[in-house]
């Protein structure tokens, strides 16, 4: 009696179907300043501004690069209580995907696999700087694109 395994196929013979894959998160720059310390008083209230941005690039081939951009100022009236900066990318392999959907894996999928491992840095450099601890709240990336696809469209309308 014997048993056959299926032979794997090649990649001459694999489907056309689109293939999305991590292969690697890393912090690729970082900045914190503080330019009064950290004097906080009992009514530790700022206004907190927060700013995202996201840039794709080629590594090779099929593999990308995505760059999440957070940026998060705390300001006491006009004064500036500090500034943080964290740039967060990822390596992804992105195959077989359609224009549509590759703005929306570089727009959407990606991000939203890299902002947690922001938001953690984002933290711990705020309460390393001696504030109280800062937790962003989570982001609505699909909001946040479909916001941004509108745009251009609105403003081609104007």
């Amino acid at each position: 009696m014997s048993i056959e395994s299926p032979q794997p196929t090649t990649g001459a013979t694999t489907s056309a179907a689109g293939q999305l894959a991590l292969q690697a998160v890393y912090l690729k720059d970082c900045s914190f300043e503080a330019p009064q310390g950290p004097r906080v008083t009992a009514e530790w209230n700022p206004q907190i501004g927060l700013d995202l941005n996201t840039a794709v690039s080629v590594v090779d081939g099929d593999l990308h690069e995505v760059l999440l951009t957070v940026t998060v100022s705390a300001k006491a009236g006009e004064q500036t209580v500090f500034l943080v900066e964290v740039k967060q990318a990822g390596a992804f392999l992105m195959q077989n995907l359609a224009e549509p959907d590759f703005r929306r894996a570089a727009g959407v999928l990606c991000p939203g696999v890299l902002f947690p491992y922001a938001r953690a840095v984002v933290s711990q450099l705020v309460s390393l700087g001696g504030f109280p601890q800062l937790l962003l709240p989570p982001v609505n990336f699909e909001a946040l694109f479909a916001a941004g696809s509108a745009e251009p469209a609105s403003s081609a309308k104007n």
